[in-house]
């Protein structure tokens, strides 16, 4: 029997009848997380430096904290969904993602919405809603008030007062009142007297005063009452319609049913009478007013005192201006301008002055348009020293501005104080001034009228050089003072200078004052039209 061989070398080769597959690209994988370990993948936060134990308390502060809303978001998607291990959703991390979203981009806004909602958190307030329903625009803000059922939150009061403020802002009042009336039955809202107070703003805000007496009406009917605030818009709606009868009425009937009412709703009447015109009886409600032992605030004194100087009783401008400084307030700028300018204009410049020592004692900060005011008029009226004194006294502690510098200069040359002048122009430019058309002009003014036309015709050309607009009645001024025939060479500068600046900002009055004024018969005056006419 033949022995069995064994082959142990190596098998014999084996080829496959399979045809081998294209290759799959494989890089599409890497964008899932899923498919590769923890360890191994991890997506950079968008907030440096990242916190090191990550809560839902410490992340609603990081959220708050954030310079942007984009960023926030940024960090809020980054926490739920990619940091590791993730952050479970809650109520107080979706709170202040929302409390960011009222001034950002629309755009971030459905995102977290959509996330809210697949969060299917345990039921809550409506509170987080509420910035974002008053910021939306109208559709958007009902669209968001109607579907928060979805979000497990059930409307209130509160967020329909906050649909009702974003519906009133962009004036939707039909709408509003709409929603209103329809909020009891189809909304299972019952209005309360925030309701009632921001549908009646709205109504006043665009002069429906029929609308708003009939909320008014309605309001007993719904079971509210209304405050102070409800009256007081109402009152508004009468003066803004000049009715000031029927506001008068309403607050004699809401005096007579008990009610107090407060500073707010006295000024209000105030300023209707006032603007009527009608200060005696803007006077009768202000004494009324003090026997009811409720003290005027500084928008009654202002309203008052800016009615005298509109009327022009510059004394009782000044008495409650007095009055309203001894009250501790302050008034403002203008309406200190005010009260200076109308006892000056009635040729009351010492009163003027005194009140200003009188606001001084008061401790009022000083002012540069109260103080340039006075200034002007103290030198008007010739009382030049004390417009120096007061400069002065504003000088040592507090920046006069240019307008103040303008006024002591023009005033200093209209008195013929010229050199005066030139010590307090030196003093301007030395603060880091430029002299500007005005105050120029009252150098130029001042020279021509002392009899120094050649010096205001050099001043002029500087002028003109630094791009400083002359007036009509500048021109006139200068060619005033130069007509006589001794200022032929000066004539001749001017009208150079003119000719070379004054393509910028010469018109054709202040060209035919040049023409009537210096060009005349003579044969001097012929080389001055040709002049004129070459440019």
């Amino acid at each position: 029997m033949a022995a069995r061989r064994w082959a142990w070398g190596p098998p014999a080769r084996a080829f496959s009848t399979i045809t081998a597959k294209a290759t799959v690209p494989l890089a599409h994988l890497a964008e899932l997380p899923t498919s590769l370990p923890t360890s191994r993948y991890t997506v950079t936060p968008p907030v440096q430096p990242w916190p090191r134990r990550l809560t839902a308390r410490s992340l609603a502060r990081l959220l708050l904290r954030l310079p942007t809303p984009h960023l926030a978001v940024l960090a809020f998607r980054h926490a739920l969904f990619h940091a590791a291990p993730p952050l479970p959703p809650s109520l107080p991390v979706f709170a202040a993602v929302l409390s960011r979203l009222p001034a950002a981009d629309p755009a971030l806004l459905p995102p977290v919405l959509s996330a809210l909602r697949a969060a299917n958190l345990p039921a809550f307030s409506d509170r987080p809603f509420l910035p974002l329903l008053r910021s939306l625009p109208p559709l958007p803000s009902l669209r968001l008030f109607l579907s928060l059922p979805s979000f497990n939150s059930h409307p209130s009061v509160r967020s329909f007062n906050a649909l009702l403020h974003s519906l009133v802002s962009a004036r939707r009042l039909r709408l509003a009142a709409a929603l209103f009336r329809a909020a009891p039955t189809k909304l299972y809202i019952t209005p309360n007297l925030v309701s009632c107070n921001i549908l009646l703003k709205g109504l006043v805000g665009i002069g429906d005063l029929d609308a708003a007496l009939k909320v008014l009406d309605e309001m007993p009917g719904l079971g509210i009452t209304p405050d102070v605030v409800t009256y007081t818009t109402v009152l508004s709606a009468y003066c803004g319609k000049g009715d000031i009868e029927g506001a008068q009425k309403l607050f004699d009937d809401i005096i007579a049913s008990g009610r107090r009412p407060d500073v707010t709703m006295y000024t209000v009447l105030i300023d209707g009478y006032c603007q009527c015109g009608n200060l005696q009886d803007a006077a009768r409600i202000m004494d009324e007013m003090e026997a009811a032992r409720v003290q005027p605030n500084e928008v009654t004194y202002s309203v008052v005192i800016e009615a005298c100087c509109k009327e022009e009783k510059p004394i009782e401008a000044r008495d409650f201006m007095r009055e309203m400084l001894g009250a501790g307030y302050v008034p403002d700028t203008a309406l200190g301008a005010k009260v200076v300018d109308v006892l000056c204009q009635d040729g009351k410049s010492e009163e003027a002055y005194q009140l200003w020592r009188w606001m001084e004692k008061k401790n009022v900060p000083p002012d540069n348009m109260v103080t340039s005011t006075l200034i002007y008029w103290l030198c008007k009226n010739g009382m030049v020293r004390e417009a120096r004194n007061l400069f002065d006294e504003l000088e040592r502690g507090f920046k006069p501005s240019l307008l103040t510098y303008n006024s002591l200069i023009s005033g200093l040359c209209e008195n013929e104080e010229l050199q005066e002048a030139g010590r307090v122009w030196d003093d301007m430019v030395e603060r880091g001034y430029e002299p500007n058309a005005m105050t120029y002009e009252a150098l130029i003014k001042g020279l021509c009228k002392t009899g120094k036309p050649n010096e205001g015709a050099t001043v002029f050309e500087e002028m003109v050089s630094r791009g400083c607009k002359p007036s009509s009645l500048l021109f006139q001024v200068l060619v005033d003072s130069l007509s006589e025939p001794r200022h032929e060479d000066t004539i001749r500068k001017i009208l150079e200078t003119a000719a070379l600046y004054g393509r910028y900002f010469l018109d054709g009055d202040s060209w035919e004052i040049f023409v009537r004024k210096v060009v005349n018969a003579t044969d001097t005056s012929n080389k001055h039209l040709d002049l004129v006419l070459d440019m």
